[in-house]
């Protein structure tokens, strides 16, 4: 991506409409103090040291002192070397000329060079990286902290083709929690229906916020942040990327980036282990199509079946459906034709639910939750778990309703499949919420409160969702 010459937008002339769409004019500035800055200049040593490092070159120049150093650098700037240190022997120091003045600096190496927390491949690239973050840093202060008060990021193309996708940019209010209602067939004569689903009230697209999934990244050619739309200066590490979505900006932008990441299903590997609220934005659903399809499955087939969710399937075929779905997403097949047995669907769903790094309960909530099913009082008890539900993220709280309500009408043949709530309790209670930290101890101390919350949400699945 090539620079413009300005070096400031020029206003807001880009529009929402996809096909109107024109890339930002960038700013520059920084993209030419990078090219300004003063290039690296290897002192070498006259002679073979015995004792340098295989991992360094000529630019060693053994145990000599900062005096001697700053003499064999003296005026010439972003020349450098390497000494080995007189008051620590056998640690190594870089000393390096910049601003007319000899900086010093702790050298240390583990396969990569490093005196902070960028590692580098070669000495040259670590004082060529350091050279161009000092002569921004000493042209740019001023600039450097004021370039995050004028963000082009509502006007850049990421937002604005978002717009279809999203029925709002950035929603911080949820979604209205929708009533469940059974949908019976009347052909079949008994009272209660082999096959039930839940009938939603007309649905709305879904607008859950999600924070950006940033994480440190190297850029290869020139590149501008997508927050301030200036440049992302150094050799490696220049900014971050949200490995979810592709957005890149400055470290310090991210910290300023909204919670209105779109996923793009590209970029997401897996459909098990990915986080929740990451996955159903990425496949613009209300809750995991996992989870739907599963259950959907199970409520096909497998209502009768003798100690659903308690009687375990076949671990290599449930590892199976993982794959399937990891590879094949909302096509899996996950059919009687496919896995005659449905404990195998059921096993799939319990390890998806217990697999996700955030549980379907989040971690900050899980205390919540367990003081909640410790209160003496009945009535009390239900108030303040369907209190800590409402603090639930949409993705998990619309999972846990979708769930509730299947488990509901699992009780309901529990003359066939000898399943009720209270022991559904117990298979669920330890796959929908884990404490932060896995202690042992704890777990163990918390199993019954654990089994009591989710037999309370299946008994009460009407009032509390």
């Amino acid at each position: 991506m090539a620079a413009s010459s300005n070096s400031s937008l020029s206003g807001s002339s880009l529009s929402s409409d996809p096909e109107d769409y024109q890339p930002p004019i960038w700013k520059s500035y920084l993209y030419q103090l990078q090219q300004e800055a003063p290039r690296p200049k290897r002192i070498t040593c006259p002679q073979e040291m015995e004792n340098r490092p295989k991992y360094y070159g000529r630019e060693f120049h053994g145990m000599i002192s900062r005096e001697y150093a700053d003499e064999l650098l003296a005026g010439v700037e972003g020349s450098y070397l390497i000494r080995e240190s007189q008051r620590q022997p056998g640690t190594h120091t870089l000393a390096l000329r910049f601003g007319h003045q000899t900086l010093n600096y702790r050298l240390f190496y583990d396969g990569k060079h490093f005196v902070g927390e960028k590692r580098f491949e070669s000495v040259h690239d670590l004082v060529t990286d350091a050279l161009i973050t000092l002569y921004i840093e000493t042209k740019a202060a001023e600039y450097i902290a004021k370039m995050t008060t004028n963000p082009i990021y509502e006007h850049l193309g990421y937002t604005s083709l978002l717009k279809d996708k999203m029925v709002h940019r950035l929603s911080r209010g949820r979604t209205e929690p929708r009533r469940v209602t059974f949908q019976r067939d009347e052909k079949i004569s008994s009272p209660l229906v082999r096959r039930s689903a839940l009938k939603d009230t007309p649905e709305k697209q879904c607008s859950y916020e999600k924070i950006h999934n940033f994480k440190v990244h190297t850029f290869r050619g020139p590149h501008w942040c997508e927050y301030c739309a200036n440049f992302m200066w150094g050799l490696i590490a220049q900014g971050v990327r949200c490995s979810d979505c592709g957005l890149n900006v400055h470290k310090q932008c991210s910290k300023l980036v909204p919670s209105d990441c779109q996923p793009d299903l590209r970029r997401i590997k897996k459909v098990f282990s990915c986080d929740l609220t990451t996955l159903v934005k990425a496949h613009n659903t209300t809750r995991p199509m996992v989870v739907d399809m599963c259950i959907q499955e199970i409520e096909l087939r497998g209502m009768k079946s003798e100690g659903l969710y308690r009687v375990s399937g076949f671990s290599e075929h449930i590892e199976d459906v993982r794959l399937a779905f990891d590879r094949d997403g909302e096509k899996a097949d996950i059919s009687a034709s496919a896995y005659a047995d449905i404990n195998i669907i059921a096993g799939a769903l319990k390890l998806y639910l217990r697999d996700l790094p955030i549980p379907v309960i989040t971690f900050d909530l899980y205390s919540k939750f367990i003081q909640a099913a410790k209160l003496p009082n009945a009535e009390s008890r239900l108030e303040a778990i369907h209190e800590c539900l409402l603090q639930l993220p949409p993705a998990h709280y619309e999972t846990l309703r979708y769930l509730m309500a299947h488990l509901k009408r699992v009780t309901l043949f529990e003359k066939d499949n000898l399943m009720n709530a209270e022991n559904l309790g117990i298979v669920f209670g330890p796959t929908l919420m884990q404490p932060t930290e896995l202690n042992a101890l704890t777990t163990l101390n918390d199993m019954r409160q654990q089994k009591l919350v989710v037999q309370l949400m299946i008994e009460h699945e009407d009032v509390l969702f």
